[in-house]
């Protein structure tokens, strides 16, 4: 079993419950995270957790253990003078959308109109079922690899919503 606070470096690709392939490490560099930290969502720090090194294994992890249900009250629709005169709006983009509490959460254009956007604050992952090949490579009491960039396949740089 790996402790919390330790560094555990792994290998893994991600697919849907069809078998298409959403994110790998496997032919890039080794993905490295806190174990406990709350980096990685529940249902993959557990698996991981786990593990000894040079061991692989499949998981499945539904939804609610991966990033949660897709919450249709955090699908928003801005009038189109509000963002156009600061860049121009592409269905795909990711924009940050600052909070009232001062924070900035991603959140990815779906629909341009003619008076309108759309934009959609739940992660890309949202309401899916996902299944992991995971082999742990190395677990470390600091980090080696480059913690803290991001891996989950998200698209999100800064980490905020894996």
């Amino acid at each position: 079993m790996i402790e919390e606070g330790k560094y555990a470096v792994i290998h893994y690709t991600g697919t849907f419950t069809n078998g298409e392939v959403f994110d790998s490490s496997v032919d890039g560099d080794p993905f490295e995270f806190l174990v406990g930290s709350g980096q990685v969502i529940p249902g993959f720090d557990a698996a991981v957790r786990d593990m000894k090194i040079d061991e692989e294994k499949d998981v499945f992890i539904s939804a609610d253990d991966g990033y949660g249900q897709y919450d249709e009250s955090l699908v928003y629709h801005f009038p189109i003078d509000q963002v156009q005169g600061q860049f121009t709006p592409e269905v795909g983009m990711t924009i940050g959308l600052q909070l009232e509490d001062g924070r900035q959460m991603p959140a990815t254009i779906t629909e341009i109109g003619a008076d309108a956007i759309t934009v959609d604050m739940n992660h890309p992952l949202a309401g899916k079922d996902l299944n992991f090949r995971i082999k742990l490579l190395e677990v470390n009491d600091e980090a080696k690899y480059g913690y803290g960039e991001c891996g989950c396949g998200c698209g999100d740089d800064s980490c905020s919503t894996c």
